[in-house]
Order: C-alpha cells, then sequence, then structure tokens
C-alpha cells in the first residue's frame, strides 16, 4: 500500500497558507496535520480551534488532528469533528481512552491512539478494537525539528508485527518526529504507512514544495 502524507501545518508559512494549501492539493496531499497543544500536556502551544475552522474552509484536504491536551474527552466538542477526518488523542492525557474514542468514532472521523516513544506498546492492548490508526511519536513531542529518537524504529517493527499477528492488520501505523527523507524509508520498510512531514522534508528550506513531497514520495513507496 503506497504511503500517506500528512504534512504538518505548524511548519506552515502563514503569510503564504493559500499558495501553500495549492500546492498540497496540486501534489495530492493525503492529509493536514494539525498540532493541537495546550501549554500543559507538551510545553508548547499551538494551532487552535478558530484556525482548524478556517482552515477547512479554505481546503478539501482532510484533517489530520492530534490533540496534544490533557483531558480531550471534556474538549473535542470544541472541534467540530468532521467525518473523514483523522483525530487521535494521546493514551498519557486520560484516565477515558475508551470514552474519548468513541466521541470521535461516532462523528464519523477515525479514531487514532498517540503514543510518547517511551511509553509501551502494551498500553495499546485494550484499545485495538476502538482504533483505525496509531501514531507513533518519534520524537517527544512539543516542537518541531528535534532529532529521532533512534529505538523508536524497532518500536514500529515490533507494533506492524503485533498488529499482523493479532488480527489487526487493518490499522494504519502513522509517524511523526524528524520524518526525514533518509528517516522516511527506515520508517517505511519498519511498517509505518502514513508519515507526519515537517521542517525535514516536505518543508525543508531548500526545496520546492513540488520537489520535496516527490522526493519524500520516493522514499516512503520504494
Amino acid at each position: 500500500m503506497p504511503g500517506k502524507i500528512a504534512v504538518s501545518m505548524m511548519c506552515a508559512d502563514i503569510m503564504k497558507l493559500g499558495d501553500t494549501l495549492k500546492s498540497f492539493e496540486k501534489n495530492k496531499i493525503e492529509y493536514l496535520h494539525i498540532d493541537v497543544m495546550d501549554g500543559s500536556f507538551v510545553p508548547n502551544m499551538q494551532l487552535g480551534v478558530d484556525y482548524i475552522k478556517q482552515l477547512r474552509k479554505c481546503s478539501n484536504i482532510p484533517l489530520d488532528i492530534h490533540l496534544m491536551i490533557e483531558r480531550p474527552e471534556d474538549k473535542l466538542e470544541w472541534f467540530d469533528i468532521q467525518e473523514g477526518e483523522m483525530v487521535s488523542i494521546h493514551y498519557e492525557s486520560t484516565n477515558h481512552v475508551q470514552r474519548a474514542l468513541n466521541v470521535i468514532k461516532n462523528k464519523g472521523a477515525k479514531a487514532a491512539l498517540a503514543l510518547n516513544p517511551a511509553t509501551p506498546l502494551t498500553s495499546l492492548d485494550e484499545s485495538l478494537p476502538d482504533l483505525d490508526a496509531i501514531l507513533l511519536m518519534t520524537v517527544n513531542p512539543g516542537y518541531a525539528g528535534q532529532p529521532l529518537v533512534k529505538q523508536t524504529i524497532e518500536k514500529i517493527r515490533r507494533l506492524r508485527d503485533h498488529l499482523n499477528q493479532t488480527g489487526y492488520k487493518h490499522i494504519e501505523i502513522e509517524v511523526d518526529g524528524n520524518v526525514s527523507f533518509e528517516n522516511a524509508k527506515i520508517m517505511h520498510e519498519a511498517g509505518a504507512e502514513i508519515f507526519v512531514a515537517g521542517s525535514s522534508s516536505v518543508f525543508h528550506k531548500n526545496m520546492t514544495f513540488n520537489d520535496s513531497i516527490e522526493k519524500l514520495r520516493k522514499s516512503i513507496n520504494n
């Protein structure tokens, strides 16, 4: 199955947003990845409710909303989640994982559970029947431009093997953090299928979007 690209909108130049979205549509980008941070669960604040609502008016590309916020089950209604979008919550952010996932599913969106690099894969087992995707953080969340946590490559491989062996082959693995051209190839070989692309690939400062997207697709589809 061809890999999918979810472009990290926190890396987009707000002054060029219209042209940027046109380039993404032209290059058939699969998702716009929206990092929502509350300054508490992660040490940063990013992309809020109004930004998300306005972005839907500017592009037909489905949103991939990554909620790095505490108690997401209390806040999901803020986001006006749409059918066909992807919404991920963090396992570490709530004591009510299933409750939050069920809200997402009931709105017609794909439900994903995100894990930080040090969170073990065993945390997923009781939630697998509720999931469409699993988002593995390959850096500690909060900032762009961080180095890869190297042991997460083996974590991707172990997760794909586990899903295949336990009847959950349909669950997609998304990776987020230092998804460079080189790392994306290794992540794909390990079993990743959705790639959050930021400053080290699609938004590479020395490349056009056409060139960087083409290069990333070659990395994840060989």
